[in-house]
């Protein structure tokens, strides 16, 4: 792997230090799961998850991950997404689960104090 080229045309002042490249932040395996995605849980949706038996593969936080995307484009704030059997509600400018609700809790459950709602 060749390392990050710096413009030379772009030079310190005199005195200053010469900047350095910043080290490859990817494993030989790609980037840390983290890296790829840029949704969080809070903790309560972190437990409503675990006590619910909710599946959170792969597959599902990319989808999650695109219809924060896709509502944030349109300028919204707070939303339901539903993925199939689970609905997470989300911050979308924290980009941040507030809670994740089942199948069998969506029976007669009332989502409040949201502005959108995206399906995927």
């Amino acid at each position: 792997m060749n390392p990050v080229e710096l413009n030379p045309a772009l030079r310190p002042p005199d005195g200053m230090p010469r900047p350095v490249a910043p080290p490859a932040t990817t494993s030989p395996e790609g980037p840390a799961f983290g890296q790829v995605l840029d949704v969080t849980f809070s903790k309560h949706a972190s437990q409503r998850v675990q006590r619910r038996g909710l599946s959170l593969d792969r597959p599902t936080l990319e989808r999650l991950d695109d219809a924060l995307s896709r509502a944030a484009a349109k300028g919204a704030r707070d939303t339901v997404v539903l993925l199939g059997d689970v609905a997470f509600v989300c911050s979308v400018p924290n980009r941040t689960v507030i809670t994740a609700v089942g199948r069998d809790q969506l029976r007669d459950h009332v989502f409040t104090n949201i502005d959108s709602a995206v399906f995927s």
